[in-house]
């Protein structure tokens, strides 16, 4: 029995998603019922967060070894000498997987009470303490030193500064409270930092807050994929289009042993210096940042170039990343989505523009990698079959590794170009309940297997472009 209630989506928005995931091709092979099963099984397992926290090591500057022993030795000090392992992934050299401990039964609840918003809800259920500023009630009682429990407003409900609430919320765990009831609203100043230092989570997650900042990223494990799928060489040019905060763009760099040229691109300007801040954080030089749009990345006059920034020349990058926004319907947890369907339908058209930018800038003979962080078929396997009927220059590539599933049916694509695709689907094993026990038993092999298939909704396709944009079709 899921510990969370599934995901709340406006009613539209449901709809919308549950007519992709039961089109005519999914239904006409697994059945209705089926499929109308695992479509709801799809919405429980996204408000629970996944298996396992994924890490990526910065190889640039250390070894995965090295971070492997450092993480031990912390995580035998947030454990209070618990023992918890670190898995090196057998497919990804780079990435380190450290199973979450969850959902614990046996939690005692506090009179006392906090409650957060949904984003930072998210967050403590993936192993972050509470800070200040996502703590929207607290009980009138309250005082440093406390003892208290620990809930998320998953529909946004609560008033800021109410001293208690009887709307829906969801029981993350105690923690003890590191601020007054009276400091966190006294309105004479912002306060930052911890407010609560999370001590039994209901999900028992590493904290990552200042762990070795230098050495390691974290990431989603469908997002470290991507990069390798991409497989960047030293000495290339690489473009990520839609880069902050610069995950995959210094994992490009790092993959490229900082030789090369990694352009990075985003249009606002925090997240740019975010980009920047990541890429001298892990070492990294050969990371140029811009702030500018995507969609206006393309030079479309044929001077000569006299800057190294956007807009670019068309055919100028060897390899580009388009990690595309999108509706983000994959994350994980998430109990609650108030976008409207106008919100989450508005993606597909910016998608289309930034991907016509990606195929003109990309050499022939370039690779290009389209991924989102979401589970609609519109902002997939359709973009993809709209891509190979816009631009004939580009075919499907396999993909390696391959740790996802292939892409879903209803798109009018070919089994052999769903299979050139990875769909990871979180509905893939049953809802998980590891314990210290389940841990002890299980094979390294066993947790990494759990760990490609129990992760966020996620989708990458890989396109080569085996002639210039330009030219004409021979056989049209």
């Amino acid at each position: 029995m899921p510990v969370f209630p599934k995901i709340s989506l406006r009613p539209e928005v449901e709809k919308y998603l549950k007519d992709g995931f039961m089109n005519k091709e999914v239904v006409n092979t697994l059945g209705k019922a089926a499929a109308e099963r695992k479509f709801e099984t799809l919405l429980k397992h996204l408000s629970h967060p996944p298996s396992f926290t994924t890490v990526r090591v910065n190889t640039h500057l250390t070894s995965v070894q090295h971070v492997k022993t450092l993480l031990l030795d912390e995580f035998q000090k947030q454990f209070n000498g618990l023992s918890v392992p670190v898995l090196q992934h057998s497919d990804l050299e780079d990435v380190l997987l450290i199973p979450v401990i969850g959902p614990r039964k046996n939690i005692k609840k506090q009179q006392c009470e906090a409650v957060v918003g949904a984003q930072c809800g998210n967050a403590v259920l993936r192993g972050a303490h509470v800070y200040v500023p996502g703590i929207v009630s607290a009980s009138s009682f309250m005082k440093a030193g406390d003892v208290i429990s620990v809930y998320s407003d998953i529909k946004g409900k609560c008033k800021k500064g109410a001293r208690e609430f009887d709307g829906t919320k969801v029981f993350l765990g105690n923690g003890i409270s590191a601020r007054s009831r009276k400091e966190i609203f006294s309105g004479l100043c912002e306060l930052k930092g911890i407010g609560i230092r999370m001590t039994e989570p209901i999900y028992l997650s590493p904290s990552f807050d200042n762990v070795l900042p230098g050495y390691l990223f974290l990431q989603n494990l469908p997002s470290a994929v991507v990069t390798h799928v991409l497989h960047p060489q030293p000495g290339e040019r690489v473009l990520d289009l839609c880069a902050a905060p610069g995950g995959k763009a210094t994992h490009i760099a790092a993959l490229m042993h900082d030789q090369g040229e990694v352009i990075a691109l985003d249009k606002i300007p925090n997240k740019v210096e975010k980009i920047k801040q990541n890429a001298l954080l892990l070492g990294l030089n050969s990371i140029k940042a811009f702030c500018f749009d995507g969609t206006k990345a393309l030079k479309h006059d044929m001077t000569e170039d006299t800057q190294e920034g956007p807009p670019f020349s068309p055919e100028s990058f060897d390899r580009i990343l388009l990690d595309a926004p999108c509706s983000g319907m994959g994350q994980r947890p998430n109990m609650a989505c108030t976008w409207t369907l106008k919100e989450v339908m508005s993606y597909q058209p910016l998608q289309r523009k930034l991907f016509s930018v990606a195929a003109q800038l990309l050499k022939p003979g370039g690779m290009l990698v389209y991924s989102t962080c979401t589970i609609t078929l519109a902002e997939n396997e359709e973009q993809v079959a709209w891509a190979l009927s816009t631009f004939p220059c580009l075919q499907l590539q396999p993909q390696e590794p391959r740790i996802g599933e292939e892409g879903m049916m209803g798109a009018g694509l070919s089994l052999e170009q769903l299979r050139q695709l990875q769909r990871f689907d979180p509905s893939a094993v049953p809802l998980q309940d590891p314990d210290q026990d389940a841990l002890r038993d299980a094979t390294a092999e066993d947790m990494i297997q759990l760990a490609n298939k129990d992760c966020i909704g996620f989708f990458i396709a890989k396109f080569l472009k085996w002639k210039s944009t330009s030219e004409k079709d021979p056989q049209k």
